[in-house]
């Protein structure tokens, strides 16, 4: 229970420092957002690109600042724990008329768990559950722009309506054409309202503020008309002229599924109210959870609150037994799951063979890479945590077993409680969604037969998509090192995704090599490499043995991907990215581009 006097003259003090902290926190973030408008306004791809890589790193920097600042002022972590429950008690108070408070009651729980040591985190002294509602909030000033537009046109104006909607974002660079765009746009939108009643209701919601990511600008909306609600987003690119272009209409929940998928970068958006864009997200993806829509936002620390909260949710509501997942394990990381929640648990191990030569820092940076870059649809998102508890009553003797052997300094087993139920405390993990390996993938289409039509499709879709997927990483100057089917992964909706980081590079730091011709016979017959291999050198002609054991799998790449077998494409997409070329990769079927955009360069 809390006391019910609130006497402590520094609790207050404490509590206005950690709220001072977090507004200076968002007010950067916001600022950093808002500016994406301009730099592709000014086409300022690398700009853009920076912008990406360091806004992820303010929310750390600013729990620092805080926590050094409590610590200096106030000697925070000696301060005894009735002032930490008043302190708490304040900061709800100063929460109550906020607009981002959900966000604050996370950057208050990541200041608090950094000055109190973890046996002292009960619910008490952090926000388990949300304490303040984020239902309805509105910024009351009279010239604060609301967090969504509501359009409503009868069938005859939704041409000019669509110009106003595209208008209204005040974009300061001409387009190429606007109204030859917005009839394809009609046109794509004819089909769903052509034969249909356009009821008393009938309107058009579009969020206020453009999503901006990698060189594209994105309009997200809905169409409402009686019961049904239809999701909808407009790219918007320069063509290559430098103007814009309104590049394809994407409709429903499984196109805007896509477009914010774990496995792209975060979008830039200038939001006062975050909850709100949340909740009008939510009503076009409703499958998605809300802590992957406030990763796709940028607030990857609120995603992880909530992920976290879903995850000991499921855990109550749960039974089953963490297990050593299935598939062939690494040799870097130690991976278990819980057949019931569509996630997997990856910690580095303690020790790896002697032809992995890295170290835990190094693999840290590679996972920190990731998260910085341009993920372009094929890299999955990661969460990564800190001294994470689970019940050891849940995880299998075996797992345990296996942890202890390769990875014993992540795990500690106690009773932190004193209640007698024990806990399995890792160190340091990551989390990822859940994927069929591309390996487990291809050999279920072989198990059935290639001879089955459909068993065949299969294959030939994951063998092109592995290969698109490599293309996609290095359009975004990853090589991904290791590149085995185990290490790629298969969605729901049969993309495939790269998910092990231990050896990518970036693409510009490899030296793309052909191998050397033999010098005698000696050296042709020989069976080892008689050539000097540098740390950083790499053969593209000698993927194929490890790639293409499979005839059927190497018709289909060699039809497809041949060229990835040679040191020119490889070569090429490096000295266009060192030239300072940032390529076009889309989150949409290229199919879906309007006409006019066909020859736009892509990749």
């Amino acid at each position: 229970m809390f006391p019910q006097r609130l006497d402590s003259p520094q609790a207050y003090d404490i509590a206005k420092a950690m709220m001072d902290g977090f507004n200076r926190h968002y007010r950067l973030f916001r600022t950093e957002s808002a500016r994406a408008k301009h730099r592709f306004e000014t086409a300022d791809w690398h700009g853009q690109q920076r912008a990406q890589r360091e806004r992820i790193e303010f929310y750390d920097l600013r729990v620092k600042e805080c926590t050094k600042r409590l610590e200096k002022e106030f000697k925070a972590g000696q301060q005894p724990m009735d002032v930490w429950h008043q302190v708490k008690l304040h900061y709800i108070g100063l929460l109550v008329d906020h607009h981002q408070p959900e966000l604050a009651e996370t950057f208050f729980n990541s200041v608090t768990t950094k000055i109190l040591h973890r046996t002292h985190f009960h619910n008490n002294f952090i926000f388990v559950r949300p304490a303040v509602s984020t239902e309805y909030i509105e910024n009351e000033e009279p010239a604060a722009r609301p967090t969504y537009r509501a359009y409503y046109p009868s069938r005859e104006s939704i041409f000019e309506t669509l110009q106003s909607i595209v208008e209204n974002f005040q974009l300061q660079r001409e387009f190429d054409d606007l109204p030859r765009d917005l009839r394809y746009v009609l046109g794509a939108m004819q089909g769903r309202l052509d034969k249909v009643r356009l009821r008393a209701n009938f309107q058009i919601q579009v969020l206020s503020s453009l999503f901006f990511r990698n060189k594209g600008a994105y309009v997200v909306g809905k169409i409402i008309n009686g019961f049904n609600e239809v999701p909808f987003a407009l790219p918007i690119l320069h063509n290559e002229e430098g103007k814009l272009t309104i590049d394809a209409a994407l409709f429903g929940e499984d196109d805007l599924q896509m477009l914010f998928s774990f496995a792209r970068a975060y979008f830039m958006v200038d939001m006062e109210i975050p909850s709100a864009y949340v909740q009008f997200l939510r009503s076009l993806m409703p499958r998605k959870p809300r802590a992957e829509i406030y990763n796709a936002l940028g607030l990857a620390k609120q995603g992880k609150t909530l992920f976290y909260r879903d995850f000991l949710y499921h855990l109550k509501h749960s039974s089953d037994q963490f297990r050593i997942a299935p598939g062939i394990k690494g040799m870097v990381m130690l991976v278990f799951d819980l057949p019931s929640f569509p996630f997997v648990f990856k910690l580095i191990k303690d020790y790896f063979p002697h032809q992995k030569e890295t170290t835990r820092e190094q693999i840290k940076g590679k996972y920190l890479l990731v998260k910085q870059h341009d993920r372009v649809g094929r890299m999955a998102d990661t969460l990564e945590y800190s001294e994470v508890a689970f019940p050891r009553a849940r995880f299998s003797d075996e797992l345990i077993a296996e942890i202890q052997k390769f990875a014993p300094s992540q795990l500690e087993i106690s009773d932190r409680d004193g209640d007698g139920q024990q806990e399995v405390i890792i160190k340091h993990l990551y989390i990822e969604r859940r994927m069929i390996p591309l390996n487990i993938y291809l050999q279920e289409s072989f198990d059935t037969g290639l001879s089955d039509a459909r068993a065949r499709q299969q294959m030939e879709r994951s063998v092109i998509e592995y290969g698109n997927a490599i293309k996609d990483l290095v359009a975004a100057n990853i090589f991904p090192g290791d590149m085995l089917w185990k290490n790629f992964g298969v969605t729901r909706n049969g993309k495939v995704v790269f998910y092990d980081y231990d050896e990518i590079e970036y693409l510009t730091d490899c030296n793309f090599r052909r191998v050397p011709t033999p010098r005698n016979e000696e050296e042709e017959m020989s069976g080892e490499i008689w050539y000097t291999v540098g740390p950083r050198d790499v053969f593209p002609e000698t993927f194929g043995p490890f790639l293409l054991g499979n005839d059927a799998v190497r018709e289909v790449f060699m039809k497809h991907h041949a060229d990835l077998l040679g040191v020119e494409f490889w070569q090429s997409h490096k000295e266009r990215i060192l030239a300072g070329h940032v390529y076009d990769v889309f989150p949409y079927d290229v199919g879906r581009r309007f006409s006019h955009a066909h020859e736009a360069q892509g990749i």
